[in-house]
Order: C-alpha cells, then structure tokens, then sequence
C-alpha cells in the first residue's frame, strides 16, 4: 500500500546569477536575477487563485529560495517556516564551477533530467540517495498540506517521494523555474 501524503505546492526558487551563468550552486549561494524574481512574481499570480488558508509553509534556509519565498508566498500563508531538509544537494566539490568544465557532466542535458544521475559522482557531494533520505523524512514528519519553496534537484527528488517513484525517474519528473507543481493523491500537476 502507497503512503498518503497531503496536499503540496512545491517551487523551485528562481533563476539565479549562478543558474544564468551555468555555475554549479549546490549549497552555494547567488542572488536572484531580474528574470528570477519576474518567475517568483508569476509562480506568487499562480498561488493567489489558489485557496491556501489550511496550509503551512516551508522554505529552504538558502537564500535565493528565501527571496523567492518573499516575493511569492509572503501574505499568501500565515507563516514560512525553515528546514535545512529543503537545501539543495550538497555537491562538494563541484559546487561554483561550471557545468561546462565538469568532464562527468559534459554532453549530458540538466534541463532534461538525465545530467541529475551525475551529481553522485561529484567529488565529496551529497549523492542522490541521501538526498532522497532527508526529503522522504522531511514529509513523513508533515501532516497539514504545504506550500514548500526549494530548488530544483530537491524539488524534483520532493516530487518523487509524493508520486511514490525512486530516484531512476529523476530524468521524467520535470523541472523549470517559474512555475507551481501541485501535488495530491500521488499525482502532480504542473501550474503555470
């Protein structure tokens, strides 16, 4: 038998100077670009036509996803909350270089979801399965329905917990900034 999760928004923080530029973040940090907070503005449209007066929110403690946070849920819940379990996969070594001179990850499309595979051979990183470790137990321990902001390997690994897949789908769950992934009943719908 599947777990039963609540209801969940989930949203990637938006786009960074890291992101524009190709720059590994990890748990690294870079401020929101004019177009990263025009996405948080839209994912915060997405979110208003939504009935959110039951739900909690919770937010990654790393900065771009505490800006976007502050753009798009502020005022739309009673409370954001932080847990370390949000953060992005720690990548070790990897973290502010390019994705471009990392040889493990050349030729290989992130946006498509196959280049997330390659973040277990990052030197000294976290690994996919731990990331998997904390987000599962980050859910196991919320009952209300929620509204968390984070990045785009945890939202994806996230996204897996809630639709009861393993890690091997990273590559078909999607990704992208600036919109709303709504989760419940193990089915996601992306809101744009």
């Amino acid at each position: 038998m599947s777990e039963q999760w609540s209801e969940v928004y989930i949203l990637r923080h938006g786009q960074t100077e890291w992101n524009a530029a190709g720059r590994m973040q990890g748990w690294q940090d870079s401020v929101l670009t004019p177009e990263g907070r025009a996405q948080a503005e839209r994912q915060g449209r997405v979110l208003a036509r939504e009935d959110l007066k039951a739900f909690e929110a919770w937010c990654s403690p790393q900065g771009r996803a505490i800006a976007t946070a502050a753009i798009a849920v502020v005022g739309r819940v009673a409370q954001i909350r932080s847990d370390d379990r949000l953060r992005e996969i720690s990548l070790g070594d990897w973290e502010g270089c390019l994705r471009a001179d990392i040889p493990e990850l050349s030729g290989v499309d992130d946006a498509g979801g196959s280049g997330f595979l390659g973040y277990d051979l990052a030197p000294n990183g976290e690994g996919l399965a731990a990331l998997y470790a904390r987000c599962r137990a980050f859910l196991t321990e919320r009952r209300a329905p929620m509204v968390i902001v984070t990045h785009g390997v945890t939202s994806r690994v996230l996204r897996l917990v809630l639709t009861g897949q393993s890690l091997s789908a990273i590559d078909r769950v999607g990704g992208g900034q600036g919109v709303v992934y709504h989760l419940a009943g193990g089915v996601q719908r992306v809101l744009e």
